[in-house]
C-alpha cells in the first residue's frame, strides 16, 4: 500500500490522518460535516483512480457508511476492534484527542498490528438492523405491560384479562373505568394505546424477519438442526457468527456473545459468576430464549437442564444451554463457511 491512513468518526466531523509511504508526505485534517455525501466527495477528490490506498476506522457507530464509501471509491477499508485498538496505545501519557486517535489507527495499520473486525455483506447488516429494532420493540412492549401491572397494584386492583388479546384489553378498560382513579384511567388508556401501536410494528417486523430467515441458507440449517432454535434465533446466529474463518474455536464464539463468565484479576471484590455481557445484546437475548426451551420434557438435553436447575436455578440452566447452542451453531456455520450467508 502506497497510502495508509486512519479515520476518527464523530457526529459532526471525521478526522483523518494519512501518509504517502513513497513520498513521506503526511496529511491531516477534518471532513465537515460527517455525512456520506461529503465523504464521497473528499475521497473522489484525493484518491480517484488509485488502487493502493488503505484506511482504518474504529468499529463504532458510523463505521458502516464510511466503510461502504471507502469500498465504493476503491479504497481498502479496515474496521478496528475498539477495545483491542485502545489497548495497543499502552499507558496514557497525554490527552486523548481526535488527532491522536486517527494517527494511532494509521500507525497500527501500517505496522500490521490492527485488530480487525469482520465486515459483513450488506444484506447481513440489514438483517442485523431489523433484529436490533425487533428486540427494542419487544423490550418496550414488556415495559408498558409492567407499567399496567404497577398501576393496578398501586391502586389495589386485581389483574384481569389477558393483555395479549383484544378481549382481555377490553376487560381491562372496563375494570379501569370502574375501579381506578381518573389519573389511573389515563395511565391505563395510554399504555393500551402504546401496546396496540407496538403490536402493529412487531407483527410487520416479525413477518420480514421470517422471510429473511427462510431465504438465508445458514438460518435454515440452524433452525432444522438445533432444538429450540426458531427462525429468528437462527437468523441472529447466522448474522453474527456466520462467515468463513470467523472464529478459530467455539469458545471464542461464546465469548463474543458475552455469555462467558468474567473474572477480576485485580484486588477488587466482586461476586463470582457475572457474565461479561459484551457483544451483541440481540444475540444473547435470542439464544437465552432458545436455552429456556430445554425446560420442556421433549428436549434432548432436558436431563442436563434439570440437573443444573436443581443444583442452582432455572436461569443458570438456560444460560448453560445457551452456551451449548452457540458452540453447536459455531461448528455448523464453520462447516458451511461463506455458503451460510448465501441468499436463495
Amino acid at each position: 500500500m502506497s497510502i495508509v491512513g486512519g479515520f476518527d468518526i464523530h457526529r459532526k466531523q471525521i478526522t483523518f490522518d494519512y501518509l504517502d509511504v513513497e513520498t513521506g508526505q503526511l496529511q491531516r485534517g477534518q471532513i465537515v460535516p460527517a455525512d456520506r455525501a461529503h465523504l464521497a466527495g473528499w475521497l473522489a477528490e484525493r484518491f480517484a483512480g488509485r488502487g493502493d490506498v488503505e484506511f482504518a476506522v474504529e468499529g463504532c457507530t458510523g463505521w458502516r457508511y464510511v466503510a461502504e464509501e471507502l469500498a465504493r471509491a476503491g479504497v481498502v477499508a479496515h474496521v478496528a476492534e475498539p477495545a483491542d485498538t485502545a489497548a495497543l496505545r499502552g499507558r496514557k501519557r497525554h490527552a486523548k484527542t481526535d488527532k491522536t486517535d486517527s494517527r494511532h489507527l494509521r500507525q497500527v495499520l501500517a505496522d500490521g498490528r490492527l485488530p480487525e473486525c469482520w465486515i459483513p455483506p450488506s444484506h447481513i447488516l440489514e438483517c442485523r438492523a431489523l433484529l436490533e429494532t425487533y428486540r427494542a420493540l419487544r423490550v418496550e412492549h414488556t415495559a408498558w405491560v409492567q407499567r399496567i401491572h404497577a398501576v393496578l397494584f398501586h391502586q389495589g386492583v386485581a389483574r384481569s384479562g389477558d393483555l395479549r388479546t383484544e378481549q382481555g384489553r377490553d376487560t381491562l378498560r372496563a375494570v379501569a373505568a370502574a375501579q381506578l382513579s381518573p389519573a389511573g384511567q389515563v395511565q391505563i388508556a395510554t399504555a393500551l394505546d402504546m401496546l396496540a401501536t407496538l403490536d402493529g410494528h412487531l407483527d410487520a417486523l416479525h413477518a420480514r424477519l421470517l422471510q429473511a430467515a427462510r431465504r438465508l441458507a445458514g438460518a435454515r440449517v440452524l433452525a432444522a438442526r438445533l432444538y429450540g432454535v426458531g427462525p429468528i434465533t437462527a437468523l441472529a446466529l447466522t448474522c453474527w457468527l456466520g462467515g468463513a474463518g470467523r472464529f478459530s474455536s467455539a469458545r471464542k464464539a461464546v465469548r463474543f456473545t458475552g455469555l462467558d463468565v468474567t473474572v477480576y484479576s485485580s484486588a477488587g471484590k466482586r461476586t463470582p459468576g457475572h457474565l461479561s455481557r459484551q457483544g451483541p445484546a440481540v444475540l444473547r437475548w435470542c439464544v437465552y430464549e432458545a436455552g429456556k426451551a430445554h425446560a420442556r420434557g421433549t428436549a434432548a438435553d432436558h436431563r442436563y437442564y434439570e440437573r443444573v436447575k436443581d443444583r442452582i436455578d432455572g436461569k443458570r440452566a438456560a444460560i448453560s444451554e445457551a452456551r451449548k447452542i452457540v458452540r453447536q451453531a459455531c461448528h455448523i456455520l464453520t462447516e458451511l463457511g461463506d455458503d451460510a450467508l448465501a441468499v436463495t
